[in-house]
């Protein structure tokens, strides 16, 4: 796999994918672990190779990376990070990225998750977009909290539109064979030096390339993302500042902090619950993902939950619980009617676990109204008070598949699409895609685009679903944020490794799809008070009976024929 940039889609301000997602009840559990993010490795029960290709294979299939130089980041990606853009807009000054419309003027259906209300059909953003790719795309857009079933309905018919947009936490069930057995190998079009005709694709990462692997072909058009941890403590440092509280560096620091900080008399909590934190800091391996809970430790292959780590982990969040330090809305769990984000800016609780993308939403949101509110990013510590061992997210999470009943000339206006979709922070394609038309839906207001009615009705996730540029965190309006998020990322991807299944596309034998389903709901029981370590212990105990142990031969298996996928 091409060591280059696989980096992080934690967010342009306006309409990236991940910006638009993390604000979503669906996105908030995908990223917290609460729904499989499976993915397609063939035959399932029969033990396939099919989209386990890695090594030699894979370089046969992906295509050439080639660096864009339209424009460059005032933060390039390190260690993982996304990479960085401050620089005020200059309409004017924009970069073409996109010399000459590639569509041939055809017509493209795509089926895509939507949140909101759909625009009209005719509107000006679409006719704009479409003027500009060189294609009739033709949405039919569907509701993104119910869009599992939909997509389960759309893919067992006979009516599979042209392009269909897949999140990683939908691939479950029959999805990933359906997608093996419906959807077209690109790799005709894009592998090699064939993704040089669409220079914009041929800047996304190879790691990102890697995990659009289904089946043994390239099939899917990826969202690049961060492989670097996404979820930050993030904490009210104006209020830490007053106090003179220092950020802990510890397991026990963060504890007498909370200590100092929890007052409930004058209805003031430290945090809110802190489980996802507690795994990072213990150094628990990653659980995002079913595969990448398995990794080789000593020679063995074992699961997160076989570690003394992941149980420590849960002991101390439920400390914090115990001793009250915990905001009372965290305690009903996922169960809580209220958005926790007014109390975290009213200061009834100071930490906050959260995406990275909220680390800039929480101060935007506040900027006008609280000019003193600001937010920021722990570093993540080791329990102990050493350096932390992190784990690496993968470097792609959704995807979008052309039908494979399609022709040549529709797949190449797919391809079109994605090639303006895909265009990088600065160009005119990136501002038209995300923004949509200057003085229709949007104006500059000191080189920060301003959305009007028309611009938040009409440009909301619809083409940033095809595909994105290399992940890019750019706020300047905020840019002091951009770089604090840029070099959060970098600092934790420094202490970040790679499991033994990073980047590789795997479905877990059907037989086995349950069979992890009750521990997130166990962890947080715990965590509660509700249930004891000995009962997470009993459960485990199960699982390995049940059917753990006959996963664990099952990638054993794949690490045998493959080798690990990273090192």
């Amino acid at each position: 796999m091409t060591p280059n940039a696989a980096s992080s889609s934690s967010g342009p301000s306006g309409t990236s994918r991940r910006s638009f997602l993390a604000s979503t009840a669906v996105a908030t559990a995908a990223v917290a672990g609460g729904m499989p993010l499976l993915a397609a490795c063939g035959g399932a029960d029969k033990g396939s190779r099919e989209g386990t290709t890695s090594g030699k294979g894979a370089k046969k299939i992906l295509p050439a990376y080639v660096a864009s130089n339209v424009v460059s980041p005032d933060f390039p990606s390190k260690d993982g990070s996304a990479m960085g853009f401050t620089a005020k807009l200059d309409v004017a000054t924009l970069k073409t990225s996109v010399p000459k419309k590639l569509g041939s003027g055809g017509k493209v259906s795509i089926m895509s998750p939507f949140w909101g209300s759909p625009p009209k059909g005719d509107n000006a953003y679409y006719t704009s977009m479409n003027a500009l790719i060189g294609a009739d795309v033709q949405w039919r857009n569907q509701d993104g909290n119910t869009y599992d079933q939909k997509l389960g309905a759309v893919l067992a018919s006979s009516d599979v539109p042209d392009v269909v947009v897949v999140p990683g936490w939908n691939m479950m069930g029959k999805i990933p064979s359906a997608i093996i057995s419906k959807f077209a190998d690109l790799g005709p079009y894009l592998s090699g030096d064939k993704v040089k005709e669409y220079p914009n694709l041929a800047a996304i990462p190879s790691d990102a390339w890697q995990r659009s692997i289904f089946g043994g072909k390239l099939m899917g058009l990826p969202m690049p993302a961060s492989y670097v941890q996404n979820i930050v403590p993030l904490y009210r440092k104006d209020l830490f500042d007053k106090q003179d509280w220092e950020v802990p560096r510890s397991a026990d620091e963060f504890m007498a902090l909370c200590k100092d900080i929890t007052n409930p008399r004058a209805k003031r909590w430290a945090c809110g619950d802190m489980k996802w934190t507690a795994f990072n800091t213990f150094g628990v391996i990653s659980g995002g993902e079913k595969a990448l809970a398995w990794t080789v430790v000593d020679g063995k292959l074992i699961h997160r939950m076989e570690t003394p780590e992941y149980l420590e982990a849960l002991e101390w969040t439920r400390k914090l619980f115990a001793a009250g330090y915990v905001h009372p809305d965290f305690k009903l769990g996922k169960s809580q009617a209220t958005d926790p984000a007014p109390k975290f800016a009213a200061g009834e609780f100071l930490i906050w676990n959260n995406d990275i993308s909220n680390w800039y939403g929480q101060q935007a949101s506040q900027a006008t109204q609280n000019p003193d509110f600001k937010v920021w990013g722990m570093d993540i510590w080791n329990h102990d008070g050493g350096d932390p061992t992190l784990w690496a997210a993968n470097p792609a999470g959704i995807f979008a598949f052309v039908n494979k009943k399609a022709s040549e000339s529709v797949i190449r206006d797919a391809l079109a699409v994605a090639n303006v979709t895909a265009a990088p922070y600065g160009t005119k394609e990136w501002m038209m895609t995300n923004y949509g038309v200057e003085g229709t839906h949007y104006t500059l207001k000191d080189g920060v685009p301003v959305k009007n009615d028309k611009g938040n009705n009409e440009v909301i996730n619809a083409y940033v679903m095809v595909a994105s540029p290399a992940a890019t965190i750019a706020h300047p309006d905020l840019p002091d944020y951009t770089k604090g998020m840029v070099e959060w990322q970098q600092r934790m991807g420094s202490f970040t490794k790679k499991s033994s299944f990073w980047g590789l596309q795997i479905t877990e034998p059907s037989r086995y799809t349950n069979l992890s389903n009750d521990f997130e709901q166990l962890e947080d029981d715990i965590a509660r008070g509700h249930k004891k370590i000995a009962d997470m212990q009993q459960a485990i105990s199960e699982w390995k009976k049940k059917g753990g142990d006959q996963l664990r031969d099952w990638y054993q298996k794949i690490l045998d024929d493959n080798g690990p996928a990273a090192s």
